[in-house]
């Protein structure tokens, strides 16, 4: 069981995580039961791991009971959160406990509703920028100094130079492969990749931009899931936010006023906006594996891609 330096000493319920443990190896009617006898509710989000509202604590925990995976998605949870920790946006970490199989890490309950919800998008996504900005103001530190957020810009890149390709050619007779290898070779052609791939200053990066993410309690704007967390750049997370896939439910003009406040300058715009081409398409090709299902999302992004490279 870890503790942050600096912080409260908090012991990790093991007793309760065991039990949690075999409930969700059991499932259905087991962890059911398990969380109705220790005080929880599954709480929505927390990708292939599991988040749970603790509310018969001593104070309101959230506790999220991870895979093992090999992207050290605990440890960049919990780096993550001791990098927010004391800003007042982000749960505060207060334990971790580090089963070799089953990770657990425990952290204060964040109050509000889905920052979708809010009456006032423009607000909120100021608030939004405001939030970003700060946690990237706080100077990185080891082993987030070193570690690369999960969904890099050089990812994105890759999945369209060495996975898309091979997709698109075993779909060669679909209807929708020539046109969507023409939005890849303009975008090949286009030096967009050259430019993502020159050094830039690193700044602090949750590495991930759902909006789902994000919640509004009042005035305050609270932001959660640290496990992708890493470095990134300005420039590169400012089109993260904008060109996320459920970025699309803000009106452009809306991302566009907030551009200066999530960091794009006179300096990073050429690099802003090679980003936002490269996300965008990356974003394509994920919704072309599912164009017969979500055929309204693919076509509004493809023709946005369009759009986007002119």
């Amino acid at each position: 069981m870890t503790t942050l330096a600096g912080h409260r000493e908090h012991t990790a319920p093991i007793d309760l995580l065991n039990a949690l443990r075999t409930a969700r190896a059991a499932g259905g009617d087991a962890l059911a039961a398990t969380l109705d006898e220790h005080g929880l509710h599954a709480l929505d989000g927390g990708r292939n791991n599991d988040v749970f509202a603790w509310t018969a604590a001593p104070s309101p925990t959230c506790i999220k009971l991870f895979l093992k995976s090999d992207r050290q998605r605990v440890e960049r949870e919990w780096h993550g959160l001791a990098h927010a920790a004391g800003l007042g946006i982000a749960p505060e970490p207060l334990w971790l406990d580090e089963d070799l199989e089953q990770p657990a890490l425990g952290m204060t309950l964040l109050p509000g509703s889905p920052i979708l919800d809010v009456l006032d998008p423009a607000s909120a996504i100021k608030s939004l920028a405001k939030t970003t900005r700060a946690l990237q103001s706080v100077p990185l530190k080891e082993p987030l100094a070193n570690l690369e957020r999960v969904d890099s810009i050089g990812r994105y890149i890759a999945r369209l130079t060495d996975v898309w390709p091979g997709q698109l050619a075993d779909a060669a007779d679909d209807p929708q492969t020539p046109e969507m290898l023409a939005l890849l070779h303009r975008w090949e052609n286009s030096g967009d990749a050259e430019l993502l791939a020159q050094p830039v200053p690193h700044v602090y990066s949750r590495g991930d931009a759902n909006l789902l993410n994000w919640l509004q309690n009042g005035e305050s704007t609270y932001v959660a899931d640290f496990e992708f967390s890493g470095f990134s750049d300005v420039a590169v997370d400012a089109a993260d936010h904008i060109e996320h896939i459920s970025a699309r439910v803000v009106p452009d003009n809306i991302w566009t006023s907030a551009e200066a406040d999530l960091g794009v300058t006179p300096g990073n715009r050429a690099r802003f906006e090679a980003a936002r081409r490269t996300i965008a398409l990356r974003w394509l090709a994920v919704l072309w594996k599912q164009r017969t299902k979500r055929v309204e999302e693919f076509t509004a992004l493809h023709e946005r891609v369009r759009v986007l490279q002119g």
